[in-house]
């Protein structure tokens, strides 16, 4: 009972903060919202005139950027086709299945493990283990609160204004125990420049990440989370062909995040064209700075 009251509460609070949140942003310019949660993040005022670090461009961009092309490769389901006809399907997780809905998910033919993802947005996930231990009724509740945020809006990114809000069910990438690796490649104008690998990916309080060069040199940085010191992250086997595949697949845009797993094959994620809104911290403040001399700002 005290679990089943927990949720309800998170429920609740989910729901209002979605539904406070929609009003905000339609009752408060873009401009503006972006600055103020610039400045409650750093501390410092945001300079749209002349940006220079990467996290101010990241704001201009969401601001004064738009591209077409984007929205398809931000649509988690609509970017498959995407990648089949860049890289290949071989590259592609498992779909089990695309909904416009949570009640038309089938949860009695979906296998014992998978992941549940909204297609409209990033951070709106289901990992299901063991759909034994699964709370299908709040997890179509869940998915119903998430399916009616609007997420371009709530953190100004335009890129996932006119994407349709479904979910898709692929197959949970079993690792045998071992925590699953997300390789994460930053790059510019096609261009891959440097890679950041996470570990406990789904526990956001025990994430760690490192950052490479594509050499596989760690670098003296970090991006938001602290990073793994205590055993070394080996070199994947197929970082050459990672390296190749961002390159193909970020062509044409001025920057966007290509990421992967890698364990026996690689496997696409998604692509991401703000990582983090814009708003990771960057250490120590000159990374911010070389990042952002990466980023050429559309004229």
């Amino acid at each position: 009972m005290k679990l089943k009251a927990y949720l309800e509460r998170h429920l609740l609070i989910y729901r209002l903060v979605v539904l406070v949140g929609n009003m905000i942003c339609r009752l408060v310019p873009a401009r503006i919202r972006v600055q103020r949660r610039y400045k409650k993040k750093f501390g410092s005022s945001l300079d749209l005139e002349s940006p220079q670090t990467y996290n101010e461009k990241l704001q201009w961009m969401k601001l004064y950027w738009e591209d077409s092309r984007a929205s398809v490769c931000a649509d988690k389901y609509a970017v498959r086709k995407l990648v089949a006809d860049t890289i290949g399907d071989k590259y592609l997780n498992t779909l089990f299945g695309v909904y416009d809905s949570p009640d038309q998910i089938d949860f009695d033919a979906l296998p014992d493990s998978f992941v549940i993802k909204l297609t409209h947005g990033s951070g709106m996930n289901i990992v299901c283990k063991d759909k034994s231990r699964l709370d299908v009724v709040y997890a179509r509740r869940l998915l119903a609160v998430w399916q009616a945020m609007d997420y371009a809006c709530l953190k100004t990114e335009l890129v996932y204004r006119n994407v349709p809000r479904r979910i898709i069910c692929e197959k949970f990438i079993d690792t045998g125990g071992e925590e699953l690796r997300d390789y994460r490649f930053f790059c510019f104008n096609g261009e891959p420049k440097f890679i950041a690998v996470d570990l406990s990916i789904t526990d956001k309080s025990k994430t760690r990440r490192n950052i490479y060069d594509l050499e596989w040199n760690q670098m003296p940085v970090r991006i938001t989370y602290p990073n793994e010191n205590e055993v070394s992250i080996p070199r994947p086997s197929k970082l050459e062909e990672m390296v190749e595949l961002s390159r193909r697949l970020s062509a044409g845009f001025p920057h966007v995040r290509i990421d992967f797993y890698c364990e026996d094959t690689v496997l696409f994620g998604e692509m991401t064209f703000f990582h983090q809104s814009g708003l990771g911290i960057m250490l120590p403040k000159e990374f911010n700075l070389q990042v952002g001399s990466y980023l050429e700002l559309p004229a």
